[in-house]
Order: C-alpha cells, then structure tokens, then sequence
C-alpha cells in the first residue's frame, strides 16, 4: 500500500488519479456491535475519508464519512438525487421494475423537488403537530396499557415501538389502521436487503395498489386528512395528479412508520443499557428533548440514506468527483465525526446534538423530522414514567437486530417489568 500524502486540513487521502477501489469496502458492511458503525466504515473515516468502494452489484462509488463533507454534498445542486438515473449509486443488486414510472419527491431534483415538497410541508408544521400531541399521547397510553395487562416478558417491538409510529401515521394520512399488517409486512419486506427481487417487486406493487385504490376512494370523496386535503388543495389550484399522490402515500407510509419503530425500539435499549443516563432523565423529565438527539446521532439508522450522483465536475473536501460518478453519505461515521462531536462514541443525553444528520441536510431533510420527535418524546417520557422498573428480558447478544435491513433496528426486543 502506497503511502498517502496529507492535504493542507490534514487530511489523509490519495490523489484522485491514482485513487482505487479499496479491495475490503464493500457498502453495505453488517455491524459487528450493535451499538457502533459498520468497522470499515470507521477505517474509512480515519485512512480514506474520500474514497472508493464497491456496491453489492459490482459497481463503483465514492464514499464519505466526515460530517463536513456530506453536509457539502447535500447542499451541492451539482449532485443530483434522481434514482431513475443510471449513475445512481443502488445499494441493493437488482433495481426494482415498478408499476408507476412516477417518481417519488426524495428522487426529484430542483426546482421540481421544491414544488413537490411545499404543497405538502404544512402538514408537518410544529403547530399543527402541536395539534396532534393529545392524541399521539393518548396512542401511547393505551398500548403501554395494553402491554401491562398483557403477560410478561413482553416483546417491545410488537406491543409498542411498531405500533405507535403506524396508528399514528395512519390517522395522519387516512389510512385504515385495520389493515397495518398488510403494509408493515410489505414495507418490511421491500427494506429487507436480503429478500429476493422478485418479492420485493411484489410486496411494492401491493402496496402501490392498496394505495392507488384508496387514493381513487379519497377523490371520489375528499376525508379530512393529509391525502383527502391533499385532493382538495391540488384540485383547486389546478395541479391535481393521481399517481403523484399515490406516491407520495408510499412514501410517506413507509417513512412514517419504519424508522421511528426502530429508534423506539433501539432508544429503549440503549437507555436500559445505560443506567446513568436513563436516572438524567428520570431526575429531569425536560432532558427528553435532548436525550432524543443524542439517540438519532448516536444510531443513525438510515446509515446510507444520502446517496448522489454527480451531474457535472464537483469537488468534495479536495477530492475531484466527476460527473456521472455515484456518491455514498456514510451518516453513521459522520455522526461519530471526533471533529464533530467531543467523544462521540459515548452516549451522552446531554451532549446537545441537534447539528447531527440522521434526518439527512439541506433540502432533501427529512421532512417528517418534527412528527418522528414528537412521537419519540412522548413514548420515552411515557414508557419510563409509567414503567420504572422496565428491564431487559434476554441478553443483548441474543437480540435480534436489522442487520439485513436498509433502516437498521431490532425484529423483537423482550421485556419485562
């Protein structure tokens, strides 16, 4: 191995000509602790921030895992989100054949993106989901209500991490909550990176119709929620689309119920795993707030949610990326950034994290970030509160984590009280 020079930050990287595909960094890697990144990932941060790696298909793209250097990319119009592209970098083998050619908002570009997104971002204002705390609090109660009376050891997942997230996201949308076993085991079906292709095409085609055939119903007769407004508000200014609206409920059902799941899930333990910190928040119930920060950086579970692709020559923290070459965020070093954060592999929930990138950057930011706190403060005060003698039910390494999946969590997490 050659040796690297150092650039004027200090930063240790090869030249762009002379850069190769690291034989060992094949994206994406399955974590060897449950509470850590991907180890090679970490090596990248620290020998190559900037470098090659191999997909599972046998292609090419480059990496970055400083905090610095993804937040550039996210906010640089030289890197494009299309996934209907070529050039864009695919974690998964085989592309998914689907029934719309209609493309979601997270694979539109400006000023199209921008349109797309602020017809619907008055549904997830701070005061309409201020609007909503009554009733996501009262979603809590009666499935940790549910859990207690059931019997013991109880599976977390089940009784209230998936639960919580879906009945929420449901009402939000008008989605019947009845029917949360058709669409969790679809969406979990297409985030699994193991299920075969055909599968995954199924699963989403399923759901597309489910959603197709519930948005007709709303156009028919307009509901009073996001999608039925949805109709309303696109109706009256003239830019009525069916099949972007059904997209925009795959989107947003799957989003809304997936990744805050799992940090419920992956929250709860880690606060049983951490005693002193969990007492912070006992002491102070006002730490919630920041320990939810803490948690969404000290996870990051959509490790590999910001991939680009170069849509003319840019350069990223010294390293020329050329158009048409695909570009991966690893979120979950950037999170773990030492230039960053002080000590970042340490849980701290009064750290004040808040500049983490779990829910991505710049205009592709998550845009249900504010309904994925609300909906986590509220569980954890809850759950604590009401269950103080909680406890883990099987050992850690016995727990069946995500290490298969896009979003990364836990299948069950069993506890008792």
């Amino acid at each position: 191995m050659t040796e690297q020079p150092v650039t004027e930050q200090g930063v240790t990287h090869q030249p762009v000509a002379e850069q190769a595909v690291a034989e060992q960094a094949t994206i994406p890697i399955t974590r060897t602790c449950p509470f850590a990144p991907v180890e090679e990932h970490v090596r990248l941060r620290k020998e190559a921030p900037i470098s090659r790696v191999r997909l599972p298909g046998g292609s090419e793209a480059w990496a970055l895992t400083r905090h610095e250097d993804i937040r550039a990319m996210l906010t640089d119009s030289r890197f494009s989100s299309d996934r209907s592209h070529p050039s864009f970098p695919r974690i998964f083998t085989e592309r998914l054949v689907l029934r719309s050619a209609t493309r979601s908002m997270i694979a539109m570009d400006e000023p199209e993106h921008g349109t797309a997104r602020r017809a619907v971002t008055g549904e997830f204002t701070v005061k309409r989901l201020a609007a909503l705390r009554p009733r996501i609090q009262q979603i809590v109660d009666e499935h940790i209500d549910a859990m207690l009376a059931g019997p013991r050891p109880a599976d977390l997942v089940g009784a209230l991490s998936l639960p919580v997230p879906s009945q929420v996201i449901c009402e939000l949308l008008g989605v019947p909550y009845a029917d949360h076993d058709f669409f969790q085991q679809r969406s979990g079906t297409l985030l699994r990176r193991t299920a075969p292709l055909a599968e995954r095409e199924r699963a989403r085609n399923e759901l597309e119709s489910y959603l197709d055939d519930l948005v007709t119903r709303k156009e028919a007769e307009p509901t009073d929620d996001l999608l039925g407004r949805q109709v309303r508000k696109r109706r009256e200014n003239g830019t009525e689309d069916h099949d972007a609206l059904v997209g925009l409920a795959v989107l947003l059902l799957i989003a809304g119920h997936e990744t805050t799941a799992n940090m419920i899930s992956l929250g709860t333990l880690t606060l049983l795993e951490n005693p002193g910190q969990l007492a912070l928040i006992r002491e102070d119930p006002g730490k919630v707030d920041s320990a939810v920060e803490e948690l969404l950086r000290y996870f990051t579970i959509a490790e590999i949610a910001t991939s680009r692709f170069a849509i003319q020559d840019a350069e990223i923290g010294g390293v020329l990326i050329r158009a048409g070459e695909g570009v991966i965020g690893l979120s979950n070093t950037a999170n773990r950034d030492p230039e960053v954060f002080d000590n970042p592999d340490e849980l701290d929930i009064e750290r004040g994290a808040r500049h983490h990138i779990a829910f991505g950057y710049g205009v592709h930011q998550c845009l249900g970030q504010n309904l994925a706190r609300t909906e986590l403060r509220i569980v954890f005060d809850t759950l604590f509160t009401r269950v103080p003698s909680l406890s883990l039910a099987a050992p850690v390494d016995r727990l069946p984590f995500k290490t298969d999946g896009s979003i990364y969590g836990l299948y069950e997490l069993p506890v008792t009280w």
